[in-house]
């Protein structure tokens, strides 16, 4: 792996472990073992830039994954279903989601720009695949796309939280459960 990769990668972990505020420079470095300029020498800006690009890259993988789920096989809530039941790690979080909760990466207008995009493209996604199932009869015609992609998200997100505050997945389980038997077909 190149020292740029190992920059960025290391701190996509770090965000991800300590949020922005705790990721400082010489954690990146200590973590990528790159020499002590190479920071500067490949992203000039030095902390933001490279922030910048780990988030990037971290908004893009869990976009990609969330829409290999949704583009999927099976129905509409088969669909949301496998987005929802998919393998995650519900004790340490989203990587993209705990960014919503650092005040400097809110702060930025830039380093948000991947994290409200990729949450966007996520629930319009969704909210899709929402109106597939009303158009097949799937869902009753009174849910709203919108509102229902917004709900499976904050399910996900706050079912990452009581999952951490718990110290147990068992509390993302119980959101989902419940979210599905809400969705249940007719």
């Amino acid at each position: 792996m190149s020292t740029p990769e190992r920059l960025v990668e290391s701190t996509r972990e770090l965000l991800w472990e300590r949020g922005y505020v705790g990721t400082s420079p010489k954690a990146i470095l200590e973590r990528s073992g790159a020499g002590q300029g190479s920071m500067y020498h490949h992203f000039k800006g030095g902390k933001p830039d490279l922030a910048l690009a780990a988030i990037r890259r971290t908004a893009a993988e869990l976009r990609a994954t969330a829409e290999a789920v949704l583009d999927g096989p099976g129905t509409p809530y088969d669909r949301i279903e496998a987005y929802l039941r998919r393998e995650r790690d519900a004790l340490r979080g989203c990587p993209v989601g705990r960014l919503t909760m650092d005040p400097d990466v809110i702060a930025s207008a830039e380093l948000r720009a991947p994290v409200d995009e990729t949450l966007d493209a996520i629930r319009e996604r969704l909210a899709g695949i929402v109106e597939e199932g009303k158009e097949q009869g799937q869902f009753g015609p009174e849910l709203d796309g919108e509102e229902i992609a917004a709900t499976i998200l904050a399910t996900v997100q706050g079912g990452y939280v009581l999952a951490r505050a718990s110290g147990s997945p068992a509390a993302f389980d119980t959101g989902v459960r419940g979210l599905l038997s809400l969705l249940s077909p007719r």
